[in-house]
């Protein structure tokens, strides 16, 4: 049931605050009223109200006073201001203080129920915009995450329930799995969405500089330190700071790094001035942390401090069901890039080659590959197996001639399960026996294969 909207009016005068109150209730408002100001605002701080209808002039707190006060504690509650004496000045005063309307002595009813519904059919649809630009954002943030696969559904799953919160996220997976946009989906999916995003590799960082890098440096506190430098950590305030490649952090700056996510505080370097940060951390790495923290190349506390909530990317030869949706999502984005008038489509064969190989660059290998392809299809509508760089067709004239040392495990599993298929005359039964798996474990292989179009013509 729909909760009906809740109204304060505040107004010295008895017998008005009386009129106006048994009028709002039998329009199907649920009402409270107040003498003034100060039992107003007791009253705005004991229960939540929709609107608060206040006279100008009165005791203790008047009407202005009162919504300064309602627009700095309770930004969601309305204020239409009622005076006998009304002049343009006040008005616009009290319009620029946050007041949604001003209302003049003497006026109607009926003319204050029709600025109350105004007021409330405005707010229904600030709200929907509100809704539907938050949903469309959403939208356009997750629709670089290209899939459709149960890998990709559980991280999109995983994005939704971390970006409510403040977690830190250790975002792990080979290179060029996509571990950055992950980054990007959940900042902006996060209530900080309209902070920075701030990204740092920690790579490319001369080990000399990660500490003023990461926290900043007053002038002079080093050679060539010319004018005071706000760290990485501050720009970042108030909004998502993204470590990339987390595991090349010298073992020397992690202890410091530690106490600032621990502290939420930085020290420039030349400074003793502490400075408070609000920033959500969030960390990529392409290494085995937990190999590291063995070895003693990344501290165990600070492993556990980033690795609150982990994400694990697969690579992509662990979705090949992917493939075909990154290939039109690709193929889209740079027939728009290079102003393309042909609508190119990729022939089956190039599709199954592209399928078939085991992209250990990933998803950004695959993008490499498209654009080439885009380009050296020139006016061709139609993109073909002869379009790919030539590496590619060595690498599976490769794995044809060596399969155990190139090939992919999953690639290996379907070859075995056709050779067991092809010497049984595709008995199920005998080449489930044949391989050691159940007949329901070959059924569903060849059903999963069937989806992916890898199913050979003689066993269709």
């Amino acid at each position: 049931m729909k909760r009906r909207k809740k109204l304060l009016v505040v107004e010295d005068d008895y017998s008005m605050r009386t009129i106006l109150k048994e009028a709002l209730v039998e329009a199907g408002y649920d009402v409270s009223d107040a003498k003034d100001g100060k039992d107003a605002l007791e009253m705005l701080g004991e229960s939540e109200h929709d609107l608060v209808i206040t006279d100008l002039m009165m005791p203790r707190v008047d009407g202005m006073k009162l919504l300064e006060i309602v627009k700095t504690k309770y930004p969601g509650v309305g204020v239409f201001i009622i005076t006998a004496y009304g002049t343009i000045e006040r008005a616009v005063e009290a319009l620029q203080k946050g007041a949604y309307d001003f209302i003049t002595k003497p006026f109607s009813i009926s003319h204050l129920k029709t600025r109350i519904e105004n007021y409330f059919s405005y707010m229904y649809l600030k709200d929907e915009n509100k809704e539907l630009k938050r949903r469309l954002e959403k939208e356009i943030k997750y629709r670089q995450i290209v899939g459709k696969s149960e890998m990709i559904k559980k991280i999109l799953e995983q994005i939704d329930i971390v970006a409510r919160t403040d977690l830190p996220v250790l975002i792990m997976g080979e290179s060029g799995t996509g571990k950055e946009l992950i980054a990007e989906a959940i900042h902006y999916n996060s209530d900080r969405n309209d902070g920075p995003f701030i990204r740092v590799n920690c790579s490319a960082i001369p080990e000399t500089l990660f500490e003023s890098t990461l926290f900043g440096h007053e002038k002079g506190a080093f050679t060539n330190a010319m004018r005071t430098f706000k760290g990485m950590f501050e720009e970042a305030n108030g909004g998502t700071f993204l470590l990339d490649e987390i595991s090349e952090i010298p073992i020397t700056m992690q202890a410091k790094l530690l106490r600032v996510l621990q502290e939420g505080k930085v020290t420039r370097v030349g400074s003793t001035r502490e400075i408070p940060i609000d920033v959500r951390i969030v960390a990529t790495t392409n290494q085995d942390m937990g190999q590291l923290v063995k070895r003693g190349k990344f501290r165990e506390d600070l492993f556990f401090r980033l690795n609150v909530f982990p994400i694990h990317v697969p690579p992509l030869r662990e979705r090949i069901e992917d493939v075909p949706l990154l290939v039109e999502h690709f193929m889209k984005k740079y027939r728009e890039k290079y102003n393309s008038r042909i609508k190119k489509e990729i022939d089956d064969d190039a599709l199954e080659f592209l399928m078939r190989y085991d992209w250990p660059g990933n998803i950004r290998q695959l993008e490499n590959v498209i654009k080439r392809a885009i380009l050296l299809s020139g006016e061709e509508s139609v993109i073909k197996r002869k379009h790919f760089h030539i590496e590619l067709d060595e690498i599976d004239k490769k794995q044809t001639k060596d399969f155990d040392f190139v090939m992919s495990i999953a690639e290996m599993e379907r070859k075995l399960i056709f050779t067991a298929l092809r010497k049984t005359k595709n008995n199920r039964t005998h080449a489930a026996k044949l391989l050691g798996i159940s007949v329901r474990t070959l059924r569903n292989k060849l059903n999963e294969y069937k989806k992916l179009g890898l199913i050979p013509e003689e066993f269709k």
